[in-house]
């Protein structure tokens, strides 16, 4: 063997050695990624963070300790999916930067429906105490000791039924509502659902109306779209009058069939015409001083009463885009204010949790959407959450602004049992009462109370 062949063969060695370390080397290199955000709880071996966006997520983290509030830099491995529960990536390393926490605890940055009052909201929640900013995400149905209770638990504000008005004359309910928002130090919001049809909280009463509210299905079968408009400023001017000034209506659901639970109480008809109804209802209630709320996201559709017990909504994720979707798309580039969200279970986004308490269907809110006003709960003292825990806790935590409760004071001590464990941090009720405060100053609220 000569010696260029001797040669040769040990340039191969040496390249095919180099060849394998390369390639050994580079199967070994891990991909990582960075994300800023909030730290909104870190226990059971799940870390819970919220992005600048809006979008939370959630890991794995059985050894990485975190400080729930922080502000922080995350390196991970893998991609995000904001659909996901849990994440598959895995938390690398990270590093605190309060640098970035007024953004993100304040969203300043979101530029959204009430960005114009953020710096009034922002100044007014530095005045706040925590039991005050509690209070304010809080929307109580309403009780007889309500009056007297309203120092000690600052309510965001409360939603009246049908019992509160009962017999009462038009003078007796502008009473009691004035008597309220004089005694509470923060304008309250007061909210009723004057859905039309079967749920007529106000006109069921005649004192206060010579008739109720008909259905939406009615209204449109009588005169179309145009009659849903005219209806939604009579809906408005009433309940002004009497100091109300938030409706839990439209239920702008997807509901075709008499079979559905949700069918007497929404438009009976198909998405696009349903969508068309969304957008009348907000844009008529603009300027009327009582704002709106499309629900219940993310659409009802042929599922049981969650008053009741626990639902499941099995239909795919691309029927629900492509059929309840696009109601909830028409009322937020109207620009609604409010959604409320449902109880359903829905399985094609999240198999474990009520959509009420669902990161994944928040996600789908706030980052697909882009809706930026206040997602609030339905009621969760309601059947469908019966079994679970923590409930006022986990809404946060899903990213709800605003939690509709019957049992008051179990959610308030929820919220400072989860504070004083260091399960969520002051800084995430900062964010949702900011938030709730904006809502206030853009309905002039705060202004016209001069409070």
């Amino acid at each position: 063997m000569n010696k260029k062949v001797v040669f040769c063969l040990i340039g191969l060695i040496i390249l095919g050695i180099g060849v394998f370390l390369f390639t050994k080397d580079k199967e070994t290199v891990i991909e990582t990624n960075k994300i800023e955000a909030l730290v909104l709880s870190n226990e059971n071996g799940i870390l819970t963070i919220q992005d600048s966006n809006n979008v939370i997520y959630k890991f794995k983290n059985e050894d990485v300790t975190f400080t729930v509030g922080d502000s922080i830099v995350l390196e991970y491995s893998g991609l995000l999916d904001k659909n996901k529960s849990i994440q598959d990536a895995e938390v690398i390393s990270y590093k605190v930067n309060n640098k970035i926490s007024n953004d993100i605890k304040d969203s300043n940055n979101d530029n959204g429906i009430f960005s114009t009052y953020y710096l009034l909201a922002k100044n007014k929640l530095d005045e706040l105490s925590l039991d005050e900013k509690i209070g304010q995400i809080l929307l109580v149905r309403y009780y007889d000791n309500a009056l007297n209770d309203l120092n000690k638990y600052n309510f965001g504000g409360f939603v009246f039924f049908a019992k509160d008005f009962k017999n009462k004359t038009k003078d007796e309910v502008i009473s009691m509502i004035n008597k309220l928002q004089e005694k509470s130090k923060i304008p309250l919001l007061t909210a009723v659902d004057e859905e039309g049809g079967n749920v007529v909280r106000v006109s069921s009463n005649p004192n206060l109306r010579s008739e109720p509210f008909k259905s939406p299905s009615q209204l449109y079968e009588e005169g179309g779209i145009d009659l849903i408009k005219q209806d939604t400023k009579e809906k408005s001017d009433l309940l002004k009058s009497l100091g109300l000034n938030v409706n839990l209506a439209p239920v702008v659901d997807v509901s075709t069939s008499p079979d559905d639970y949700m069918y007497q109480r929404s438009l009976q008809k198909d998405t696009n015409i349903t969508s068309e109804y969304a957008k009348a209802v907000i844009e008529a209630s603009k300027n009327t001083g009582v704002s709106y709320t499309l629900k219940h996201f993310p659409g009802y559709g042929n599922n049981a009463d969650t008053h009741q017990s626990k639902v499941t909504d099995s239909r795919s994720l691309e029927d629900i885009k492509t059929t309840d979707l696009p109601p909830f798309i028409a009322g937020i580039n109207a620009k609604a204010e409010a959604i409320l969200v449902s109880h359903n279970i829905v399985s094609s986004i999240d198999p474990s949790n009520p959509a009420s308490l669902s990161v994944g269907v928040h996600n789908l809110l706030r980052d697909d959407l882009k809706f930026t006003g206040i997602i609030m709960t339905d009621d969760i003292s309601m059947g469908a959450l019966t079994d679970l825990e923590n409930t006022t806790v986990n809404a946060i935590l899903a990213g709800n602004d605003l939690i509709i409760t019957t049992d008051y004071e179990k959610s308030i001590n929820e919220i400072k049992t989860a504070l004083n464990e260091n399960k969520i941090s002051e800084a995430q009720i900062d964010k949702l009462a900011f938030r709730v405060l904006a809502w206030k100053y853009y309905k002039g609220l705060m202004i016209e109370n001069n409070k």
